[in-house]
């Protein structure tokens, strides 16, 4: 990589470092891949701004859902160039992410960002059509609401998000309201919150539960490739 980028979006650090060597900075958060060595420069919502700048990176990468707008601002106040990304469909995600890698690190279009649009072109469908819950948080009990990535994964695999018509896109909602919504499915996902089968499953009795992999259903990057057939087996084995 000839750019010297700082990535504070964990989906997005992945991305930039399974696709060229040499990114330089990144969140306490951005775990992927597992062999990232990279000066750490905070949390997505506490960055350490100063750092940053310290570090003169040419890009910095954000996202307007997971990053602070005054924390990008500071960074622009600095001198820096700051690309903010919007991921809200799968499509967006795709354009995001050629945007982000094409026209912002220099790179060439990386191979797996081919293999996951192919993969999701027609993704099978494991559970045919049904209306999810889909908790993120639970103290108090959040879940997926109108316009999200994660939702419209999902309805690409035939689960249409209950709250898909809420005005928020993360309302709190009230465990007996949820348990009353007429869903026929839960979806829990391991990230935000880390639900498991022995934490979570258990408020939704009478409901069939699929655990999901939370970076499956909610990271833009390499793990759409694999992410169809990981998430179609996660709901075909909801009990």
């Amino acid at each position: 990589m000839t750019r010297r980028v700082v990535s504070l979006v964990p989906s997005l650090t992945e991305a930039v470092a399974v696709s060229a060597p040499g990114l330089l900075g990144a969140t306490d958060w951005c775990s992927r891949p597992a062999d990232l060595d990279v000066v750490r420069i905070g949390g997505t919502k506490n960055p350490d701004t100063a750092r940053i700048a310290a570090l003169a990176p040419d890009l910095v990468l954000a996202n307007e859902e997971e990053n602070r707008p005054a924390d990008l601002a500071a960074l622009r106040a600095a001198g820096l160039d700051v690309l903010v990304t919007e991921v809200r469909t799968l499509e967006q995600g795709f354009r995001e992410l050629h945007r982000v890698l094409v026209t912002g690190c220099g790179l060439a279009r990386p191979g797996w960002l081919d293999a996951a649009e192919a993969a999701w072109r027609d993704p099978a469908r494991p559970v045919g059509e049904r209306i999810a819950v889909v908790p993120i948080w639970r103290r108090p009990w959040m879940v997926l609401g109108r316009d999200t990535f994660a939702g419209d994964l999902l309805a690409r695999l035939g689960v249409r998000n209950r709250y898909a018509g809420h005005p928020d896109r993360y309302p709190r909602i009230a465990l007996d309201a949820l348990n009353a919504a007429a869903a026929d499915l839960v979806v829990l996902p391991d990230e935000p919150y880390r639900f498991t089968a022995d934490d979570g499953p258990e408020a939704f009795p009478g409901l069939p539960a699929a655990l999901v992999s939370g970076r499956d259903l909610t990271w833009y990057g390499p793990s759409l490739v694999t992410a169809p057939a990981a998430l179609a087996t996660a709901l075909a084995g909801a009990h």
